[in-house]
């Protein structure tokens, strides 16, 4: 297992996270994230991401989970942009489907999993199903559950399962990193009327956020309870503030590449039968007259 990294915005392992005390926007004012910066993260991650895949012994599964409108797509892109495609993967859950549904609720995110040597990413993800599913429970009628359903137990249940899902995974060398973007409810309305105001950027409004504004409270208290769940050394979370997006940006790439440079990434190193095996292509090679 790895050492989360350090930062005043890592959920504390011990359940004592409020959402109320959450910071939305960044905690040093005035701080800028220039295009050196990026260009400098761009190619810390790049290289991180070579050994990783050389080294084939670790997986790395990055979450990302948000409200509407908070950045989830946008940070994904800046974060990730120039990685070797090869090497990583994205995937984006939204309404199960009936195949999905005919499994438990961990398996459509079970079978995203990635690799070893390969950087996962989830943009939504297992924890839909204690988030959107708590906040409107009547989609568990098309779940297909067994069993009597109660609600006074069945979020505790799933939270267990997820815990102990991510520790099983860490135990056998995947590295998971869990961001929560903590947009504030204010500008979360002011990116929704930008899409509404700007022609080229309609395709993005869905009226059903507009509906789940409503239930903004109640999303707030599902994200309080899964974060003090789940947050633990193998498997933590990052409240990010949002407001900003360039500083979010820059804090989820600092967390990412700190993690990657503590877990002890090295490329392979040949063994003797390699060495002799390399001697014999060499003098094979540079006895070739081509």
């Amino acid at each position: 297992m790895f050492e989360a990294p350090a930062s005043p915005y890592l959920v504390p392992f011990d359940s004592s996270f409020k959402i109320s005390d959450a910071a939305t926007s960044p905690a040093t004012e005035g701080h800028r994230h220039t295009g050196k910066h990026r260009k400098r993260a761009t190619e810390n991650l790049q290289q991180l991401q070579r050994v990783l895949a050389a080294g084939d012994r670790h997986a790395v599964l990055l979450i990302f989970q948000a409200m509407d409108a908070a950045g989830k797509d946008s940070t994904i892109r800046a974060v990730m942009q120039g990685v070797d495609p090869s090497g990583s993967q994205v995937h984006s859950f939204k309404k199960p489907s009936s195949l999905e549904l005919d499994h438990d609720f961990l398996w459509r995110t079970s079978f995203r999993l990635p690799e070893r040597g390969r950087i996962g990413i989830f943009n939504r993800s297992q924890y839909e199903e204690v988030l959107v599913v708590r906040v409107h429970p009547q989609i568990l009628a098309s779940q297909k559950l067994p069993g009597e359903l109660n609600l006074e137990t069945i979020w505790d249940d799933r939270l267990r399962s997820i815990r102990e899902q991510e520790e099983h995974l860490a135990r056998n060398g995947t590295v998971i990193l869990k961001f929560w973007l903590n947009v504030s409810r204010q500008e979360q309305k002011r990116r929704l009327l930008a899409r509404l105001d700007e022609p080229r950027r309609n395709w993005k409004f869905e009226p059903r956020d507009v509906i789940e504004r409503r239930y903004w409270d109640q999303y707030m208290n599902a994200y309080e309870d899964a974060l003090n769940a789940t947050s633990r050394p193998w498997a933590p979370w990052y409240a990010i503030p949002a407001d900003d997006k360039a500083y979010m940006r820059a804090r989820v790439a600092e967390i990412i590449i700190h993690c990657l440079q503590g877990i002890g990434l090295r490329y392979p190193e040949p063994s003797e039968e390699d060495i002799a095996e390399f001697a014999k292509s060499r003098a094979e090679l540079e006895s070739q007259t081509d």
